[in-house]
Formats: C-alpha cells, structure tokens, sequence
C-alpha cells in the first residue's frame, strides 16, 4: 500500500515540475461582437476584431484587461470607443499599435511591459484577424515564460498565429531578448 502511495506522489510531483509540452488547452468560442475568439484556459485569449458591445462580455469571462495591437487606421479599429467601454466595464485598457507588415520591436517591447505589468492577467489580446495577437503571446512564451521556439510557436498557431514570416520574426525577437 505504502509503495503504490509513494510512487502516485512521485509521479504527481514530476508533473508538478515539469510543464505540459503542448501548454495548455486552447478552446474557441463564439461571442457576439468578438471575431476568431481563441481562449487559453484562463491566462489569455487572442481574437480578431471586437466592438464596443463585446466588453462586458469579455469582463464577464474573467479578463482584467485588454491589450489591443490595431493600428488606428485600420477600418473598424474603433480605439477610443472600445478604450471608453473597457474603462467603464472597469477593464484595464492598453493601445499596442502593432503592424504585421513591418513589425517594429518597440511595439514588441511595449507589449511585454503590458502583459507582464502586475494585475494585467489574465488578458484578452487582439487585433483585427488573431494573427498578432497570438504572435506577439508566442513572444511573450519566449522572452518572458522561457519556452523554446517549437512549442510557443505550437500554441500561438492553435490560437490564430497564421504568418510564418511574422512567425520567424517574433521568434528571432524573442531569441534576441533572452
């Protein structure tokens, strides 16, 4: 009886140790006003586009704060209207403009002083289609949590990362910041 116990508290203690290797379990949900919602249990969700009417519910799902890589110009980015919203719902709001095209570390960096700023998870990212959101997560898997290469890159594509140019950009970013 004793060894069986002792040998369930060692493995559960390895299991402990050691993080899962595929991260965790990514679901997707549909919610009016959210386009592409891929949450990551309860750290992070990354999304495409989102309105104004969407807040409340993303404060109803848990999330303390929204960080949003639309650029101001993009149709339907709608910055100032989802940043009175947030405030109003009691979310913490952060405007990350990042563009995927010509990816600057600037916004990188103004990223991971956002999600890592005490109180800021778990957080809802997005930008209009999921693809920078969940680049700049796999950057943030790399540069803050420690993760290699292949398995922040495995997570960022089940939560929309699609570029593999923007991919390999964020991975040498992250690599650089280690």
């Amino acid at each position: 009886m004793r060894a069986p116990l002792m040998a369930l508290v060692a493995s559960f203690a390895a299991a402990l140790a050691s993080p899962p290797a595929a991260g965790q379990q990514v679901t997707r949900e549909a919610v009016a006003g959210i386009d592409k919602l891929a949450r990551l249990e309860t750290t992070v969700a990354c999304a495409g586009a989102i309105t104004p009417v969407a807040i409340p519910a993303i404060k109803a799902m848990g999330f303390v704060s929204i960080v949003n890589l639309r650029l101001a110009d993009e149709p339907g980015a709608e910055i100032e209207r989802n940043r009175a919203a947030a405030e109003a719902s009691g979310l913490r709001y952060v405007h990350v403009p990042f563009s995927g095209a010509s990816p600057d570390p600037a916004a990188a960096d103004r990223f991971l002083e956002a999600i890592t700023a005490e109180g800021a998870e778990p957080a809802f990212i997005h930008c209009s289609g999921g693809n920078r959101a969940a680049t700049m997560w796999l950057i943030k898997r790399m540069a803050v949590d420690g993760w290699d290469a292949d398995r922040a890159s495995a997570e960022a594509e089940a939560l929309g990362q699609t570029s593999a140019a923007l991919r390999r950009w964020a991975i040498e970013y992250a690599t650089s910041r280690r």
